[in-house]
């Protein structure tokens, strides 16, 4: 019979952090990762100083640095007269160490996790291999069933399964669990062009006619998401690649020289956006955090270090429990209570700014409030930089910042 003190389901972000921590605090860990590899393209690739400041406490600062990587000081939107852009999150200007969001290939922030993961001893991974069910043994989950690659099927007992495998959580098909979920206008379509020299920096927006934009700057090219309404990216593709990369290049011009790097509707990926997130994250023997728990709307662009803040709270939440074979109910209840208010925070930004940017822009309908009003954002953001750091400290380090506990830290 196979046994762990905490199966881990699931080796993103949140699930390689709170493998990593529990580890180092003596915790006896597995992860399961269905994935043969890291490897995926368009994932959440922003590391933001709140991470940041964490891989630096686990020792992993220089490290991580050594990674190639992108760093970005700013966020520009299109809010000035004639639609210029205004610097709405001067990230460069927060005090201490990390005052950045780093642009890195989430796979290779994982296999520097789960490399250093594996110089613990009570620590495993177990690459393509996928949970296909709970064990249940008197109303508690204990542990999971298990198909491999290969096909080859077991089962692994666990005193405290940990979902982390995102927003197809295999945690998701339990009632009992709840789900609220909250309407949203659009879907995403990523793709990349070229960075030349003269383009602007760090996170930038774009506002076109029935037609939202946003692109990530990675020094050599541009990671681009534009938004669509919800639901129609069969019709739309049907249109024509043509007609899209138009309506692109009308929202940012000065990229219009460059469209017709896009060459076909293979290089153009679907995200299916959702924002929901489960009622209860947690029932006997097992509790859900990252997307598993909430699915995040990919404004603001925070998802991976809500995960990873997640973890954190997790792992100092249940060392001494798991250490001592004593997690109960209480125990992961605690761990959603401290993560709830940021969670709904989080959300419901995202909600107002679906409600009153994307959804009237989209609609062909101008955005929630006075143009006069935008402009004078505008000018205000503009002039004050204390008012700047306010989005700012938001896009670092979230609502509440989360210390891991002090047996994982080197």
């Amino acid at each position: 019979m196979e046994r762990t003190t905490c199966c881990v389901v699931g080796g993103g972000p949140a699930g390689m952090v709170l493998g990593l921590l529990l580890a180092r605090a003596g915790v006896e860990v597995t992860v399961l990762e269905k994935h043969g590899d890291f490897l995926r393209d368009f994932r959440g690739d922003t590391v933001h100083p709140s991470t940041l400041a964490l891989l630096d406490d686990l020792g992993l600062g220089k490290r991580f640095a050594a990674l190639p990587q992108r760093r970005v000081t700013s966020v520009q939107l299109p809010l000035g007269p004639g639609r210029s852009l205004v610097t709405v999150g001067d990230i460069g200007s927060l005090p201490g160490k990390f005052n950045y969001i780093a642009m890195v290939p989430q796979w290779d922030l994982l296999d520097l996790l789960a490399d250093e993961a594996r110089q613990e001893p009570s620590f495993s991974v177990r690459m393509s291999t996928e949970a296909t069910s709970f064990l249940m043994e008197g109303g508690r989950v204990s542990g999971v069933r298990y198909r491999t690659s290969d096909g080859r099927t077991g089962e692994l007992r666990a005193t405290l399964t940990v979902a982390c495998d995102g927003r197809g959580s295999l945690a998701r098909t339990l009632p009992e669990l709840g789900r609220e979920e909250f309407a949203c206008p659009m879907d995403a379509w990523w793709f990349r062009l070229p960075r030349r020299d003269g383009d602007p920096h760090g996170l930038v927006g774009g506002v076109g006619d029935r037609f939202l934009t946003a692109m990530i700057d990675r020094g050599d090219y541009w990671q681009c998401a534009g938004l669509i309404p919800k639901g129609t990216d069969t019709e739309r593709r049907a249109a024509g690649l043509d007609a899209f990369m138009d309506q692109f290049t009308a929202a940012v011009p000065w990229l219009a020289d460059r469209a017709h790097a896009v060459r076909s509707w293979d290089e153009v990926k679907l995200l299916d956006v959702r924002l929901d997130r489960l009622r209860r994250w947690h029932r006997p023997g097992l509790l859900c955090i990252g997307d598993a728990a909430h699915a995040m709307s990919p404004v603001f662009g925070i998802g991976i270090n809500l995960a990873v803040e997640d973890a954190v709270a997790a792992a100092r939440y249940l060392v001494e429990p798991l250490r001592a074979g004593t997690v109960g109910l209480s125990d992961v209840r605690g761990v959603q209570r401290r993560r709830w208010p940021t969670t709904v925070l989080t959300q419901d930004l995202q909600r107002v700014a679906h409600a009153r940017v994307i959804e009237p822009v989209l609609t062909g309908r101008p955005p929630s409030g006075h143009p006069r009003r935008t402009e004078r954002l505008a000018e205000l953001l503009t002039r004050s930089r204390w008012l700047n750091r306010v989005p700012a400290y938001f896009l670092a380090y979230g609502a509440l910042r989360e210390r891991p506990p002090a047996a994982s830290v080197r």
